[in-house]
Order: structure tokens, then sequence, then C-alpha cells
């Protein structure tokens, strides 16, 4: 789509599939800069309807050339396929139609100072981080993540100072613009963390997406600050295709920057950063695990980058309350704790175990999944789920998720019952209960004193974590 079909503050721009994270955003945000907004959706869930709906935006339920007799432009979410009649009219009547990620780019970094955070696992938690770190040090950066932070009002923001933070996703734009969302993202700055094969639906296999990847390392020129995770070796290898220079941090001898002395006390998440063999920072998180240490070391290493200040950074980091649905406390009753986490991916599930481990090591975890994402209904993680889960002795599955009319067949999906038992086999009390109405009334009668049950989604999974403290407290 050519940047000729901008639109300019005051004309009309309709979001089709309004109800995405991503698209939800950029409607407050258009809304900001003085665009009339409306949007459509089958469904609109929150936290984006909650959203929509404080800032008043107009959603048109369904979809229907009515919808857009107004619109100067069109944008498509990700969602939305060629046959919606909204992109039906949009085509027929010569309204200009752009993805969310193209817009972006176009109407707000254009001028700005666009920081990037890349990679298969963290972007949503280092993302919000790195945003409350520039704006506690009075930065007053613009942003957009994909998820609620607990600190900052929105997962949106104009700004006024010269940043930009952006979650940079590597899936597809549009059904008209399958370029990954972070090649529309102009990044002056990028943080790497993990490079690993997932969305099984538009990748071919992990060679297909480092492929991506080696396309955002094009865009980057040779003084562009890239901070790269050094415990992910994919990461490592594609950083050094492009012009810029990584800078490596983690945990490991070999890295510019570590984090070292870790230890967890049941509030907080301490670690040392060491830069050149000399520590220069203490720091104490509230999130937990090694995942979030990681996280805060690489927008610390970035931070510094940009030109804050230390103390500026730990009293960021140190005050940052993490993100809804990520290690997230949703309540305590009777001595049962219950966390609601967004992880779908092998390894996001054992960080997320680890975490939860160190956090409450003398407390029994009981980890609960509903393999629901593009790439865990497949067979491709079978094994790896297994290792993944293990770090809980007590598993509790659910149905892979289905979808109207799958294109999913049965001999790709993951095997819910193989999965049982090869956990089973590692000495873990596992068993598949088909609903979350099932798995709510069973860990209703069977949580005790001490249980942390742990959910784990990417999808809404029936508000399961909620519903369940609900359950535990009678009411």
């Amino acid at each position: 789509m050519s940047v000729t079909g901008a639109p300019v503050p005051g004309q009309s721009v309709h979001l089709v599939a309004v109800g995405g994270v991503g698209m939800s955003a950029l409607a407050g945000l258009l809304q900001a800069r003085g665009y009339r907004v409306t949007g459509s959706d089958n469904a609109v869930y929150p936290p984006a309807s909650i959203l929509l709906e404080k800032l008043g935006i107009e959603v048109r339920q369904g979809y229907s050339s009515d919808h857009i007799a107004d619109a100067d432009l069109v944008v498509v979410g990700n969602a939305v396929t060629r046959a919606n009649p909204e992109a039906i009219a949009a085509t027929e009547r010569g309204i200009p139609m752009w993805s969310m990620p193209q817009l972006l780019g176009e109407l707000f970094l254009a001028d700005r100072l666009s920081i990037v955070v890349a990679g298969t696992h963290g972007k949503t938690t280092t993302s919000a981080m790195l945003a409350w770190v520039l704006e506690q040090a009075g930065y007053s950066p613009g942003f957009l993540v994909g998820g609620a932070s607990l600190n900052l009002q929105s997962n949106f923001a104009v700004g006024t100072g010269e940043h930009f933070v952006l979650e940079g996703d590597e899936y597809d734009s549009a059904y008209f613009d399958k370029q990954p969302k972070f090649l529309h993202y102009r990044p002056r700055a990028l943080l790497l963390n993990a490079i690993e094969f997932d969305h099984a639906d538009i990748y071919r296999d992990l060679d297909h997406v480092k492929s991506a990847f080696r396309q955002l390392m094009q865009l980057l020129s040779p003084d562009t600050p890239l901070i790269v995770a050094q415990e992910f070796p994919h990461a490592v290898e594609i950083a050094s295709t492009g012009p810029a220079t990584p800078v490596l941090f983690g945990m490991g001898s070999g890295c510019a920057w570590r984090a070292v002395d870790v230890r967890d006390d049941g509030e907080r998440t301490s670690f040392s950063v060491l830069t050149d063999g000399h520590q220069i920072a203490e720091v104490r998180l509230q999130v937990p695990g090694v995942m979030n240490i990681r996280n805060a070391l690489g927008v610390f290493v970035l931070s510094c980058r940009l030109g804050l200040a230390v103390d500026q950074i730990v009293r960021g980091l140190e005050s940052f309350r993490g993100v809804r649905r990520r290690q997230e406390r949703v309540g305590e009753v009777g001595g049962v704790i219950v966390i609601d986490d967004f992880a779908h991916h092998p390894t996001a599930v054992a960080g997320t175990l680890a975490a939860i481990r160190g956090r409450y090591p003398d407390r029994r975890v009981i980890a609960v999944f509903e393999p629901r994402s593009n790439t865990s209904r497949r067979r491709i993680f079978q094994h790896e789920f297994a290792e993944a889960l293990a770090g809980a002795p007590v598993v509790i599955l659910s149905a892979v998720f289905r979808k109207p009319n799958d294109p999913l067949p049965p001999e790709e999906s993951l095997s819910i019952e193989e999965l049982v038992d090869d956990l089973a086999s590692r000495g873990i009390e596992a068993q598949v209960l088909p609903s979350a109405d099932a798995i709510i009334e069973y860990l209703g009668r069977t949580a005790r004193p001490g249980d942390v049950i742990t959910v784990m989604s990417n999808g809404s999974f029936e508000g399961l974590p909620r519903r369940l403290v609900e359950r535990l407290s009678g009411s």
C-alpha cells in the first residue's frame, strides 16, 4: 500500500478486528493524534473492550460493508482474511487499506527514536519494563506493548519524548502484507532475546523463522545499539549477520554484561550487574525468575546505551510490578495461591515453572496447561512439553484447543495421552481433564494449603484463574 494513502488528523480511520491487543492500542494512538476512529469485530473481550469503552471509541458489531461508509482509511488486523466483507468493500470502493504495523510505522515512528524489543520470548514484559524505566526517568516515551502493565496506565502512549518503545512481533502483518510486523518499525535500537521455532501456522521451520530476523538485522545501521541475550545461540548467530555490532548480555561467561549473585527471598529477586568484571549495580526485582533477570539485564544494558544514569535504571527496574498474565498472582485463598501466565511455548513453560519454584520453594506447584497456540496444538514440541511440564510435581492438562473448521489434521495434533504417559514415566502426577469447568471443580475439591496453582495458556481459558479463586473462596 502506498504511503500516499496515509490519513491526516481529522480524517476517519476504521479498524477491522479492533479487538486485538495491538489494534485496540493503535486505535488509542490514532485518537490521541486527532483522528476520528471507529472499529469492528465479532466480539471484543477485556482488556481491549475495557480500553475501547474508556476511550469512547465506537465498536461496530460484526463485519459489514456499511461499517466503512465514512472511512477515509481502513486498517486491517492480521486475523482478517481477504473474504472479510469490509475488506472486500474497501477494495471495491478504492479506500486505502493498511496493516497495523505499516500505519504505526508511518504515522508514529518516522521522527522518533524507535526502540524495538524482539525475540520469541519476553517481548511484552521487556518492552513494558523498558517503557517504565524511561517513564520513571522523565523521558515521556511513546510505547505500544502487547499486555497490560501493572505500572503504566495503558499499553500505549504517544509520549512527548524522542523515544518510542515497541514490542517487535515476528508474526505477519496482514493478508496483503506478509512481512513480519517488526520490519515496519524502523529500529534505531534493538533488544533481542530468544530466537526459537514458533508460529507454526506461518513459519515452516526454524530456518524460516531465522530468515525473518535476518531481514530485521539488515535494517540496522552500524551504530545502532544491538543488545543480544547470550544464552540463545540462534539470536547470537543472527545478530552477527547485520551491520550493527552486537553487545552480549546474560548470566554466563563471555558476556560484556552479566547478572551474578542471583537470589530470591520470597518477595524480591536480587542480582548484581557486572560489566568488564566490575560490579556497577545491585537490583532487586519484584517479578520472579531467571527469565525476568534476563529481561531486566537487557533493559539495563540498553538503557545505559541510551544515556540513562545507573540510579535511574535501578529505580525503574525495582519499581516495576510486572504485566498482567505474566506470572500474575491472581489471589490466595486458604493458603492456596493461583497464578495466571501466558506461557505457551516449552521454553516459556519451563521458565515460568522455574520462576514459581524459586519464589515459592517450600510449596507444591500444580501446573495447569492449555495447548492453545498454533504451535502448542501441534506435535512439534511433543517431547519438549513433557520436559518443560516436569518442572511441576502435579500437572493437569486440558484437551487441545480446537477451532471452528479446524485446519489441523488429527495426526499432526499434540497427543495429550502421550504427554500424560511421558510425564507419568518421569514420576509426575499427571492427568487430562476435558474442560475449564472440570479443572475448576477438581481443584476446588483437591487443592490444599501451600499449593501454588500455575495456570498457563495464551488464550482466555474461559477465565479459569479468576473463576478458580472464586471457587476456592466459596463465592
